[in-house]
């Protein structure tokens, strides 16, 4: 049995994160967790030009996170980070950043200085990843994924690079804690195509470009095709130039318990996470 189309996840509101991300949260943990578990928030970057900046580079200041990971994945221009426990880099088009917040971590992003100076496209997606209750307390961890390092498979209908999980035997170079795939797909064909998930996942397919026909209806660049957990293969009509970001993860069951930042399972392990950011546990970013 293949996984059944269930309903189309999208949003019209779009925000700034500081003055270098515009965004429109197609999901968040504010909502019914239970039905994008073990993912948590998806910020999807519109495409956006920004001319060059002879000022300090666009961006969001010194922030701190607790009990989940992000993932930031570019398609166009160059995202700097530096975190309190020494993480850090620039990555571009292609690369993914993936901070494991785990105890408590302070970071910031900005676009980097080269792409600050010359401007130009800019397009990225941040996903947030859950940890289960016995992991929040993890050490915070950084891992750059560069584009070079991101295996590249044949699928139907197209090609899939792998940034964590596997498929067809290659697997990604993320090391995640609980069981996800993340893969960045594009078709080169119109028609009708079959992606081989899981069955057990919740199963999200977001639309970065082109249009999917599903379940009599389009899904538009911006919007997710969600499917049931239960059956193996999600199925779909594919318009032309589809790319496409297809999630997928074993549900964690536990308690979601989210203020701002920091994503725990109880409201008293929010309170000890902020008493913690307060008395300077997170950490210090380096000078």
């Amino acid at each position: 049995m293949t996984k059944k189309f269930v309903d189309i996840m999208r949003t019209d509101h779009s925000h700034w994160v500081g003055d270098g991300f515009r965004v429109r949260s197609l999901f968040s943990y504010n909502g019914d967790t239970s039905v994008i578990s073990p993912f948590l928030l998806l910020d999807y970057g519109d495409p956006t030009f920004f001319p060059p900046n002879e000022g300090a580079p666009r961006g969001v200041g010194q922030h701190p996170h607790r009990g989940f990971e992000t993932v930031t994945i570019v398609y166009d221009g160059e995202v700097s980070h530096r975190d309190s426990h020494g993480g850090g880099g620039t990555i571009g088009k292609g690369d993914v950043q993936w901070m494991t917040a785990g105890s408590g971590v302070i970071h910031e992003e900005f676009h980097s200085k080269a792409y600050s100076e010359k401007g130009g496209p800019f397009r990225m997606v941040q996903l947030w990843v859950n940890l289960p209750a016995k992991d929040k307390m993890a050490p915070p961890r950084y891992q750059a994924i560069l584009n070079q390092e991101i295996p590249v498979v044949d699928i139907e209908g197209g090609k899939a690079r792998l940034i964590a999980g596997e498929t067809s035997g290659t697997k990604g170079p993320a090391s995640t804690f609980t069981p996800i795939n993340i893969w960045d797909v594009t078709l080169d064909r119109t028609g009708d195509v079959t992606l081989d998930l899981p069955d057990g996942h919740t199963s999200l397919v977001v639309v970065m470009s082109g249009r999917i026909y599903v379940g009599d209806r389009w899904v538009n660049a911006g919007e997710i095709a969600r499917y049931s957990v239960e059956g193996e293969g999600a199925s779909f009509t594919a318009g032309e130039d589809v790319r496409l970001l297809v999630l997928t993860g074993e549900p964690i069951d536990e308690p979601v318990v989210g203020h701002g930042p920091f994503v725990m399972n109880t409201r008293e392990e929010i309170m000890q996470a902020f008493q913690d950011f307060q008395s300077g546990q997170f950490g210090q970013m380096p000078v």
